[in-house]
């Protein structure tokens, strides 16, 4: 059996656990290309314009995926994993999004429902449907499930480490060590690279962002990399609960680097039409004036030129250093 996973949206969060448990279900798992102009031109196509451009993407992913002869497409709904919080209503009707929206793919359709009160998703209840679907028994889906997240887990505890979820992806697949990564050990500037990982590590969207701040020797922090303790008190400052799971991490990680004096300014990488982004995002811009810290917006549509974001990047980090130079020479007078 062939299933397929769309590289988008949460797969870029869960893809180890998704690749551990379909795996050791005897599954075979195929993944969609790399997203490219021409696959979002095909979800675009397809897709009601209001949309966000992520879903676009997702509808893109889809039906390439359609073109690989899978037997399943893995479209979970995912409704919440914490008390109070919830999923965009663009996740918790993802499946039916991708139903009505892209022919042929209804018969193809495997989907469970992620609610409860874990991160990494494991309450075997969630998964239950695979047992019908997979011809697997319910103690053979709660044994993979349980090595499925001690997998997740330390995907997780290397990101926590520093490393990026690309980095983290490929430690855990291939078990290495953190002293075999690549890294970047001498910076001039750290920033903050804010936004939802389907935002900030699809290539397409941010157009490898943090690859291009590291050519010019900054380091990088991105919410996942922060101790999830430390992003939670932050929710507790606030006046009013944003109520989606992801955004309030964002935001929580923002005030966190905010008020963290090595941090040297902060990216907000968005996609447009994206309905949280526009409430967390005046809130981080308002609270960017407050802490006195460099903050930028980088908004992608379809549209967006690679030339165009690069040169916004350079002139922001080109700001950031020669202010930090001005201040040395202060200090030194």
């Amino acid at each position: 059996m062939r299933i397929g996973l769309p590289r988008a949206l949460l797969y870029h969060y869960y893809y180890p656990l998704w690749k551990s448990l379909f795996e050791q279900l005897g599954v075979e798992i195929v993944i969609s290309d790399i997203t490219s102009k021409q696959l979002v031109q095909e979800g675009v196509k397809v897709t009601v314009p209001e949309i966000c451009l992520p879903i676009k993407i997702f509808n893109g992913h889809i039906i390439n995926l359609l073109s690989k002869e899978v037997d399943y497409i893995f479209i979970p709904r995912f409704i919440g994993v914490e008390s109070g919080k919830w999923f965009c209503p663009k996740f918790i009707g993802l499946p039916e999004l991708a139903d009505y929206t892209i022919d042929g793919v209804k018969s193809k359709i495997l989907t469970v429902d992620i609610q409860g009160k874990k991160e990494s998703t494991c309450e075997w209840t969630n998964y239950r449907p695979l047992c019908e679907a997979l011809q697997v028994t319910p103690k053979e889906l709660k044994k993979a499930l349980k090595t499925a997240e001690r997998v997740w887990q330390h995907f997780r505890d290397c990101c926590k480490q520093g490393f990026t979820i690309e980095e983290a992806e490929k430690m855990c697949s291939e078990d290495m060590r953190g002293s075999e990564r690549t890294a970047h050990h001498t910076h001039d500037i750290t920033l903050g690279v804010l936004g939802y990982v389907y935002n900030v590590y699809d290539p397409f969207v941010s157009m490898d962002i943090i690859k291009k701040l590291h050519g010019m020797n900054v380091r990088v922090i991105t919410f996942e990399m922060l101790d999830e303790k430390r992003i939670h008190e932050k929710f507790k400052r606030k006046s009013k609960n944003l109520y989606w799971t992801f955004t309030d991490k964002i935001y929580g990680a923002a005030v966190e680097l905010m008020e963290n004096h090595q941090i040297d300014g902060l990216i907000h990488i968005t996609a447009f039409g994206c309905g949280p982004d526009s409430i967390v995002g005046k809130m981080m811009e308002l609270d960017s004036e407050k802490f006195k810290k460099p903050f930028m917006t980088i908004r992608v549509d379809e549209h967006t030129g690679e030339s165009h974001l690069l040169t916004r990047i350079e002139a922001f980090v080109d700001m950031i250093k020669r202010q930090k130079i001005s201040e040395r020479r202060r200090e030194l007078a």
